[in-house]
């Protein structure tokens, strides 16, 4: 049986829990002025214990000229302080902060997954969740377009594309590609909508999580730098629950343990799709 590719939302619910619990996050770090610390220990996530640092806007994160600031941290004199409340993180000598909420903002390289919502005279407009649609070229897709071609026998408004970020100009013009091999027109299938900034949580350490979860729900699953994932396979539903927990639960401990679980309790009631 086919399955039209459908756009699930985040669930109400989620979404209201996730901005409590943001909130409420921002309200402890602000009230104690203090960096906390949770130990996230989650077995095939993490070989060691981790520590994970939330911080807030003006966070000091640093004091010295031996450390540089990163994506959502800025240098003021020797002090290094955080832009965004989010989640600290220091790779050799660099320190940045990533947000625990936010739009996607585009970067080169990123793979992402957008909607094509216009077609012009030798372009595709796409909707990658940013502040502005990409622009797709007739230059930059890996099919040959003939001159003077109906673009629609190509990408049609609706196609769902998984796509490369090409550039992102200055001006925050941002276009993209599918000339790269993971480049592909999306069919079928379900589309789930997480936050961008919690993707690599999704994946996992060497992409661990998300490995479980396809392993047990035996989905083949593509993930969005823009937060949108792509899921078809025989338990696309209870993939697509897995899925929406990893982006409510991000920040707790034992997270890979607890997705496990619930996997298994849905696969009990749940039969494969096309049945």
């Amino acid at each position: 049986m086919n399955h039209k590719i459908t756009k699930t939302k985040v669930d109400d619910n989620i979404v209201q829990e996730n901005t409590e619990e943001i909130k409420s996050v921002k309200d402890n770090v602000v009230k104690d002025t203090v960096v906390k610390d949770t130990i996230v220990n989650d077995n095939k996530d993490n070989k060691h214990n981790e520590k994970i640092k939330i911080v807030y806007p003006g966070c000091e994160l640093a004091d010295t000229m031996d450390v540089l600031p990163g994506h959502g941290a800025y240098r003021d004199g020797s002090k290094i302080f955080s832009k965004v409340l989010g989640i600290a993180k220091t790779v050799g000598s660099v320190v940045s902060v990533t947000p625990l909420s936010g739009v996607y903002i585009p970067r080169t390289r990123d793979y992402v997954i957008g909607e094509v919502t216009d077609i012009g005279f030798s372009n595709w407009s796409v909707n990658i969740g940013g502040p502005y649609d990409a622009t797709l070229s007739m230059n930059d897709v890996k099919e040959f377009v003939e001159r003077n071609a109906e673009l629609t026998r190509y990408y049609d408004i609706g196609d769902v594309l998984m796509c490369v970020v090409t550039c992102v100009t200055k001006s925050k013009f941002v276009n993209v590609g599918t000339k790269d091999p993971k480049a592909r027109k999306l069919k079928e299938g379900l589309i789930v909508q997480i936050t961008p900034s919690k993707v690599p949580r999704l994946i996992g350490k060497q992409g661990s999580t998300i490995g479980m979860i396809k392993d047990m729900t035996k989905c083949f699953i593509l993930v969005g730098q823009n937060g949108r994932i792509w899921i078809k396979g025989d338990y696309e539903t209870v993939a697509a629950k897995a899925v929406k927990k990893v982006d409510r639960w991000s920040t707790q401990s034992g997270l890979t343990d607890k997705i496990q679980t619930l996997i298994k309790k849905e696969l009990k009631m749940s039969v494969p799709a096309g049945n």
